[in-house]
C-alpha cells in the first residue's frame, strides 16, 4: 500500500505545479535562437559603459571584435582591443568577459564589454555589433526575460529585481533584495509542498479507501494541513497591502492651523522648497504632493491649506480638500479618535512647531495635550525625533523589510493568494471527496501561477515590460 501512496505524491507532485521548479524552460522567449545585445548601463557620457550579448552567437561575436585573440577564459576579464569586424579600425580598449552557458544570468552563452563611456565609443561598437550576422538589438526586458524562461529566475524573482532597479528608498532597496533572494518563491514552494502531501493522502483514499492496509487518519492528516495553510494564508493576505505600500509609498499629509510652519516642515523633510513660505496666512490655499524619503521608507508628503474659514473661493477650496485628506483637528480634539491598536485608523503624529520661541525657563505645552514632538523648523531642533517617530510609524503602515516573512508587494500576489484560499475553502465544503481533491489541485495552480505566471503571455509582457532594454 505504501508504494502506492509514494506514487500517489510522485503524481501529485507532477500536477499543475511542475513550473514552480527552476529547471527548465517555461515560456517560450521572443526570437529564442536569435543573440541580441544591448547597452546595460545607463545612458549618456559615463566613466565606464557595460555593452552584453547573450545567445549563441554570443563567442562568435566576441571573437570578432577581438580578432585574432581568442576567447578568454570563462568569467574573467582580459583586457582587449576591440575593432570594427568589417573595417578592421580600432574602437577602444575595453575588458572583455566571456560567461559560457548555462552558468550566466540568461542560462546562454553571453559576453560582456566594459568600454569607455563616450557616446561615440558606445555607438561604434553597438554598430559593430550589428554588423555581426546572427545578431540584433534586445527588447526591452529580453536578458530577464531569456533567464526565466531557461530557468534561472522564478516569476517573484523577477520582481524581485524590477523593484531592486526601482528601489529609491533603503526599505524598497531591502525588499526588492530579499524577493530577488528568493523568499518569496520559497515561501510558496513551501505551502505547494504541504498541498501536496494533502492531495497524496486525499488520492490515497480515493484508490485505497477499501484496503484494509490503508493507514487510519488519512483524510484526517489531509485536513490539518489545510487547516495550518489556511492560517498562513489568511496572516499574509491581512498584511498584503503593506507590502504594495512599500512599493507604492504611504501618504502622509501634513495639516493645522494657518501659520503652524506646515510649509516649512515639508520644505524640511523633502529637503528642497516644494511649498511657498511666507508669514500671511493662507498661503498655501491648494494640496501640494511631493514624493520623499522619509527615514527610508517611501512616502508621498501633501502639504495643505492651513484649516481655517477661507476668505476666498480658492482658499475654501484648499481648506475642503486638506479636510478630505486628514482628520486631524478630529483626532487632536478628540485623543480617544486616535489610533486603534491594529492600524486600521489614521495614524497620527502631533508635531508642536517652533519650539525655538519658547523661553528658556517656560512656559512650555499643556500636559493635557495627546503625545506630541517638539520642533523648531528654522533650527532643524527636534527633527531627528519626528524622523523616528515617522520611520516607526511608515514601518507600521508598509511592514519592515528587514524583519519577518517576505511581503506581497504586488496585486498579483494577493490574487493568487487569494484564490489559494478560496479553493481551500471549498475543499472543506466539499461533499464528495474526488470534489475535495480537485480543490486541492486549483489551489495549487494558483501557486504555480504566483511563482511561474503560469504560461500566460499577457501577464508576462505586464511584468517584463518595466525593465530597461539592457536588463
Amino acid at each position: 500500500m505504501w508504494r502506492g501512496l509514494l506514487t500517489l505524491v510522485a503524481r501529485a507532485a507532477r500536477g499543475p505545479l511542475r513550473p514552480c521548479t527552476r529547471q527548465g524552460s517555461r515560456t517560450p522567449v521572443p526570437g529564442s535562437g536569435a543573440t541580441i545585445f544591448a547597452l546595460s548601463s545607463g545612458q549618456g557620457r559615463c566613466g565606464i559603459a557595460v555593452i552584453r550579448t547573450s545567445g549563441p552567437a554570443s563567442g562568435h561575436a566576441l571573437r570578432s571584435l577581438t580578432a585574432p585573440r581568442d576567447l578568454p577564459q570563462a568569467r574573467r576579464a582580459c583586457l582587449r582591443l576591440l575593432s570594427d569586424p568589417r573595417s578592421g579600425e580600432p574602437l577602444d580598449r575595453a575588458l572583455v568577459l566571456w560567461f559560457p552557458g548555462p552558468q550566466s544570468f540568461t542560462g546562454e552563452d553571453c559576453a560582456e564589454f566594459h568600454v569607455h563611456g563616450g557616446p561615440a565609443v558606445v555607438s561604434g561598437v553597438l554598430q559593430a555589433l550589428g554588423r555581426v550576422p546572427g545578431l540584433r538589438p534586445a527588447e526591452a526586458g529580453e536578458f530577464t526575460r531569456r533567464a526565466f524562461a531557461h530557468g534561472k529566475l522564478s516569476l517573484t524573482e523577477v520582481e524581485g529585481l524590477a523593484d531592486l532597479i526601482h528601489a529609491e528608498t533603503e526599505a524598497q532597496r531591502r525588499q526588492a533584495l530579499r524577493q530577488l533572494d528568493g523568499e518569496l518563491g520559497h515561501l510558496c514552494r513551501g505551502w505547494a509542498d504541504t498541498l501536496t502531501k494533502a492531495l497524496a493522502h486525499v488520492e490515497a483514499y480515493i484508490d485505497f479507501g477499501e484496503d484494509d492496509d490503508l493507514e487510519e487518519g488519512v483524510l484526517e492528516r489531509a485536513d490539518s494541513q489545510v487547516r495550518e495553510l489556511e492560517v498562513a494564508l489568511g496572516a499574509h493576505l491581512r498584511d498584503a497591502r503593506r507590502g504594495q505600500r512599500l512599493r507604492s509609498g504611504a501618504h502622509v499629509v501634513v495639516a493645522g492651523p494657518p501659520n503652524a510652519g506646515k510649509s516649512s516642515l515639508v520644505n524640511l523633510l523633502s529637503r528642497k522648497p516644494v511649498s511657498i513660505v511666507s508669514p500671511e496666512p493662507g498661503t498655501t490655499r491648494d494640496v501640494l504632493e511631493t514624493p520623499v524619503d522619509l527615514a527610508g521608507f517611501p512616502a508621498l508628503l501633501s502639504d495643505t491649506a492651513g484649516l481655517r474659514e477661507g476668505t476666498g473661493l480658492v482658499e475654501q477650496e484648499g481648506v475642503r480638500r486638506a479636510r478630505e485628506s486628514c482628520n486631524f483637528l478630529d483626532v487632536v480634539v478628540n485623543p480617544a479618535a486616535g489610533r486603534s491598536p491594529d492600524g486600521n485608523s489614521q495614524r497620527l503624529v502631533l508635531v508642536l512647531n517652533k519650539s525655538d520661541l519658547l523661553p528658556p525657563g517656560g512656559p512650555y505645552p499643556s500636559p493635557d495635550l495627546p503625545p506630541h514632538l517638539l520642533l523648531s523648523c528654522l533650527t532643524g531642533e527636534g527633527l531627528d525625533d519626528l524622523l523616528e517617530a515617522l520611520r516607526k510609524e511608515l514601518a507600521a503602515v508598509c511592514g519592515d523589510p528587514s524583519t519577518g516573512p517576505p511581503l506581497l508587494t504586488r496585486a498579483r500576489h494577493q490574487h493568487h493568494l487569494q484564490g489559494c484560499l478560496d479553493a481551500l475553502g471549498h475543499y472543506k465544503q466539499a461533499k464528495d471527496v474526488s470534489l475535495a481533491a480537485e480543490a486541492l489541485r486549483v489551489a495549487r495552480g494558483h501557486l504555480a501561477h504566483l511563482t511561474s505566471g503560469g504560461g500566460t503571455e499577457e501577464i508576462l509582457d505586464i511584468i517584463f515590460r518595466d525593465f530597461c532594454v539592457g536588463k
